[in-house]
């Protein structure tokens, strides 16, 4: 978390009391359960591709640390990464499509892009994730406050 360096001590433990209160009551209100999950893989499906997406399952893992998702096509399986948890809802439905457009199209060729080119949100939610990666990519902003 960012803050000014002008607080005090004692305001930046309020703050962070504050904010983490407040991530948490968002993430209990907005974090779906794997049937919610599949139900809106499904809703998602129908409303972008036609229907023609039908996942076998679709659920949280915490064993991905490195991808925001991921697809065996053969399984009809999807599987979402448990940090996306309490993410906005725009995010995590961006991640479904892309993960339902691999159960259309292989890869990421120019057919699997127009698929979810469908979505409006796509470049929002692109550019939402690769500021999560960054964020994370520079822990010495942290460290700093702590000196």
């Amino acid at each position: 978390m960012l803050i000014p360096a002008r607080m005090s001590e004692a305001e930046e433990k309020r703050w962070v009391t504050v904010m983490l209160d407040k991530l948490a009551a968002q993430e209990s209100r907005s974090v779906l359960g794997d049937r919610e999950l599949t139900e809106r893989a499904l809703h998602l499906s129908d409303q972008y591709y036609g229907g023609r997406a039908r996942p076998g399952s679709v659920r949280w893992v915490t064993n991905q640390n490195t991808r925001w998702g991921s697809c065996t096509p053969s399984e009809g399986s999807i599987r979402l990464s448990h940090r996306l948890q309490g993410m906005p809802e725009y995010v995590v439905d961006y991640v479904l499509l892309h993960e339902l457009a691999h159960l259309l199209v292989p890869g990421h060729g120019p057919g699997f892009w127009r698929l979810l080119e469908a979505y409006p949100r796509t470049e929002r939610a692109r550019g939402y994730l690769e500021g999560v990666v960054a964020a994370d990519r520079l822990p010495h902003l942290q460290d700093a406050r702590e000196e």
